[in-house]
């Protein structure tokens, strides 16, 4: 080997040397990551976003921690209600880290430690509460669980938007039970319903007849009163008419014997009633007739 080898493997070296030194020392941290350097085994300082220059071989850059919002869902787990029954409570956690610092060295893995004591916590609001609560207040367990998460994950560099359970599952009998309850409130909803119904239907029924039956009450009285005003105003010209006309003894004589073949017509007469003046009213009936004339004879006159 010449001299002139020896310097170009000794250039490739120092390139190679200045490629890793540089490869080490540069670091490009994405949006919304944070990163832990550590100088010598200790914390020395947190990235931010952008680019930066580490010390090779000296410092060392920690996995980059997500300091996005981040959605765990965890496995079903059972849960005794304050009624003894067991129930099955999935859960949905939202949360952020905002201190990377403290969830790099407070806890070694908080996203087993939030599930943890989510479960515990879970346990713990749950075991208040009956089943029939426990279906029916799903608000407060997701704020009683945020409350206790929040508090004990601050310490951890983590911030618990959110909480939700994503279902609760009772056993299979409580379920069939349920279910069989549910059918039974439907069935006498129904029942009510058809009662109202039929309730409101005989009401407007009566209503609409007691409506009609006045109606026809008020129509019969004024066909009564109008019929009564008719007769009475036909007395009043006949009362006139008879009036005006100065009428005589003979004349009504006259008039009341034209009347007898129709009152002797109907079957219930049984029984005539002659006016006293009858017999003076027929002294001058001779002289009426004989006025009349040869007509008085003819049939059909009287």
């Amino acid at each position: 080997m010449n001299g002139s080898d020896a310097v170009t493997i000794a250039l490739v070296a120092i390139a190679i040397f200045v490629l890793v030194v540089l490869s080490r020392s540069v670091r490009i941290v994405p949006q919304a990551r944070a990163g832990i350097v550590e100088r010598l085994g200790r914390y020395q300082r947190t990235l931010g976003a952008g680019l930066t220059l580490l010390v090779p071989f000296v410092d060392r850059l920690n996995p980059l921690i997500d300091l996005r919002e981040q959605v765990v869902s965890f496995p079903p787990q059972p849960v005794i209600t304050e009624d003894n029954l067991v129930v099955s409570i999935d859960t949905v956690i939202y949360f952020q880290v905002t201190d990377p610092k403290a969830a790099t060295y407070e806890i070694a893995d908080y996203i087993s430690g939030v599930e943890q004591l989510t479960v515990t916590t879970l346990r713990n609001v749950v075991g208040g509460l009956t089943l029939e609560q426990t279906l029916t207040s799903r608000d407060q367990i997701n704020a009683a669980l945020r409350g206790v998460l929040d508090e004990a994950t601050g310490r951890w560099g983590l911030r618990v938007n959110r909480v939700e359970l994503k279902a609760i599952d009772p056993p299979p009998t409580i379920q069939g039970a349920m279910e069989q309850q549910m059918r039974a409130e439907r069935d006498k909803r129904a029942a009510v319903l058809t009662a109202e119904g039929f309730k409101q239907s005989q009401i407007l029924t009566a209503e609409g007849e007691r409506a009609a039956a006045i109606l026809r009450a008020e129509g019969e009285r004024e066909s009564q009163i109008l019929r009564a005003q008719g007769e009475a105003e036909a007395i009043q010209t006949v009362f006139r008419a008879i009036h005006d006309g100065n009428p005589d003894q003979e004349l009504l004589a006259y008039q009341y014997l034209q009347m007898l073949p129709e009152i002797a017509r109907g079957d219930s007469n049984k029984i005539w009633i002659v006016p006293s003046e009858i017999g003076k009213a027929l002294e001058g009936l001779g002289s009426v007739v004989g006025n009349l004339g040869p007509d008085a004879n003819r049939p059909g006159t009287g």
